[in-house]
């Protein structure tokens, strides 16, 4: 068995790759956060304490957009639910004599990627190497959204709005690929944007600020989704 030591070294090699990866996502995160009005210290450590980019950018448009603290709350929470998914799911690879703060430490950055590598280590899952793994990654992520903030602030207006566009290909290369593969997730991503479209013209919810709206709409068609579309078991064998 491994020593923690040596766990801790091979997750910071893991996390290499994608720290950088971090890099460059974070980095169109901090042209938003410029754009929304934070300074590069404050979309830093919005970044060391979320970091997620779709929660993220969650926060920076609807700053934007001028809603309230609750709002911000609870799109924040809507929009990394899915964490709590990959949590469960983490929980059940670690000892189950792993102290609770340990559980604690390492629920801090399930990410996508964090939980990638975490859930693919051999045998029993030791704290130490996601430890390792988060210790190379969350400074890329801050470190980039710091730097999005400053080039953001020194490049002329044009070019900084050119640079976020990059955030949406960013969610765009999230979307196509599954989109593409399935049916139901092309029909369901093309009702969002009609569906949003349409709150936005619709009378009744014109007074509405644009987070409510967003939130109402991810959870009425997420939870629609997962009644008219459960995943089967066979699919959960291939998610697994």
């Amino acid at each position: 068995m491994e020593s923690s030591q040596t766990c801790f070294r091979r997750g910071v090699r893991d996390g290499m790759p994608i720290a950088l990866g971090y890099f460059a996502v974070a980095f169109t995160l901090g042209i938003a956060a410029k754009n929304a009005g934070f300074s590069a210290v404050q979309a830093m450590v919005e970044s060391l304490t979320n970091n997620a980019s779709a929660g993220e950018y969650a926060v920076f448009s609807l700053v934007s957009a001028g809603a309230g603290y609750w709002e911000v709350a609870v799109m924040t929470l809507v929009a990394n639910a899915r964490y709590l998914l990959m949590s469960c799911a983490l929980s059940q690879k670690l000892a189950p004599e792993t102290p609770l703060l340990h559980r604690m430490l390492v629920a801090y950055d399930v990410t996508d990627e964090i939980f990638g590598v975490s859930i693919a280590f051999p045998g029993r899952l030791n704290p130490w190497y996601t430890y390792g793994a988060m210790a190379a990654a969350i400074p890329g992520w801050g470190l980039g959204t710091f730097f999005g903030v400053v080039v953001g602030n020194v490049l002329p207006l044009r070019l900084v709005s050119a640079l976020s566009v990059g955030l949406y290909g960013m969610f765009l290369a999230i979307i196509v690929p599954p989109a593409r593969d399935n049916r139901v997730v092309l029909g369901l991503v093309l009702l969002s944007f009609a569906a949003s479209l349409l709150a936005s013209a619709w009378p009744v919810l014109a007074g509405v600020s644009p987070g409510v709206r967003t939130i109402v709409l991810t959870v009425v068609i997420s939870l629609a989704a997962a009644v008219l579309f459960p995943v089967g078991d066979e699919e959960q064998e291939v998610l697994q």
